[in-house]
């Protein structure tokens, strides 16, 4: 990289984050997407991330990326429950570590704050930059608007964050529209993505028998069970039409998740149950499926939709978030009718007679829209008013 750039008078951009990779075995996609976002921000702007790690110290990533940790527990952020009292010792520290930092990472070369993602991390942006004359953006995702937001005075600190921040994001179409709701102010759509470092793969099969993914977290809102409930509903018929049904990922739902693999097998259906993927190895398993499988309850635009219309596998989906707009409106997929196993079912019949082919331009233009140079291009441009 060029250090000598004419782009790097901007100063820094601190990004302030709660997803970031620590172990970079595929258990952090949405880190696997902040880091690919942060390298190719890199490519014109000095940058500095705060964000958790196993203990308090910084890192050099490389490429004018510095990165600030503040200790956090082994396990995701997201699975802290305040109630559960070792969870309640450990957001206290993070609330405290992850201020400190911001703090000490908005030094004098900092000209913006970027905080990914609502809360807790826009409230470290909102005080951080208080007494430095500067501004931060906030870019939002399903967990601070549809779960954070329903909750009386945590909806009120998410409210102050919008409604202060230089810009407000969110990662989907309905999501930006909630956003907007509860803080009055506008919040513009920002798509996450990652970047895709295989080269394009061979078209899927035109035919079956096909070959079905699910790449994601075991949890009750990605809807593995529901996958899972479905799978068992298809009869031998249907099973002839499929070669294999890859489920990878992991998480709490692990055990129901395993015991149900076993069942399918004993049966003499093929799924094969793997583990987190790292970032090469999901690109790999999409590239050898024609299908994708996106059964989750809850859901904005997951990352593994981007991924899998970068790489040109069209997807099956339950009508939830911006899937409906998006699979149903650019043809890129088939879209399950209710959000049950049954009806997921019957989209994963719909799909036994349908080419993977046939949704070729949909997917195209749905990887045109997810495009993370365009992305970094836009938060710069936020950046650059400010400065």
């Amino acid at each position: 990289m060029n250090g000598d750039m004419p782009s790097r008078n901007r100063g820094t951009l601190v990004v302030v984050t709660s997803s970031f990779p620590i172990r970079n075995d595929g258990s952090e996609a949405a880190g696997s997407f902040v880091a690919d976002l942060v390298e190719e921000l890199a490519k014109q702007i000095d940058i500095r991330v705060v964000a958790p790690g196993h203990a308090t110290g910084s890192e050099d990533w490389g490429n004018r990326i510095e990165v600030r940790r503040f200790a956090s527990p082994p396990h995701p952020l997201s699975t802290l429950k305040a109630w559960r009292p070792g969870d309640l010792y450990w957001i206290a520290r993070i609330l405290h570590g992850g201020l400190q930092a911001t703090r000490a990472a908005v030094t004098d070369d900092a000209k913006h704050v970027l905080a990914l993602w609502g809360l807790p991390c826009g409230e470290w942006a909102r005080r951080a930059v208080q007494a430095r004359g500067i501004r931060y953006s906030v870019w939002l995702l399903g967990s601070d608007v549809w779960s954070l937001g329903r909750l009386p005075i945590v909806r009120g600190m998410l409210a102050r964050v919008i409604r202060q921040a230089g810009h407000a994001y969110a990662d989907g179409y309905r999501l930006a529209e909630d956003a907007e709701r509860i803080a009055g102010v506008p919040a513009g759509f920002l798509p996450s993505t990652r970047r895709i470092d295989s080269p394009s793969s061979a078209p899927p099969h035109d035919q079956p028998p096909y070959r079905l993914l699910f790449l994601g977290r075991w949890h009750r809102n990605k809807g593995v069970d529901l996958l899972l409930d479905a799978l068992a509903l298809l009869d031998d018929d249907d099973w002839r039409c499929i070669e294999k049904v890859e489920i990878q990922g992991g998480g709490r739902l692990a055990p129901l998740v395993r015991k149900r693999v076993t069942a399918l097998r004993a049966a003499g259906r093929p799924v094969e149950l793997g583990g987190f993927l790292a970032k090469r190895e999901a690109e790999a398993a999409i590239a050898r499926a024609d299908w994708v499988l996106i059964p989750s309850r809850i859901e904005s635009i997951p990352v593994v939709f981007s991924d899998a219309m970068k790489l040109g596998r069209p997807v099956i989906a339950m009508p939830i978030g911006d899937l409906p707009r998006l699979v149903g409106t650019e043809g890129c997929g088939i879209l399950a009718e209710r959000t049950d196993a049954t009806a997921y079912r019957q989209a994963l019949n719909v799909m036994l007679h349908t080419s993977p082919r046939s949704f070729a331009t949909g997917i195209s233009v749905q990887a045109a829209r997810f495009d993370i140079e365009k992305l970094a291009a836009r938060i710069l441009e936020t950046v650059t008013s400010h400065v």
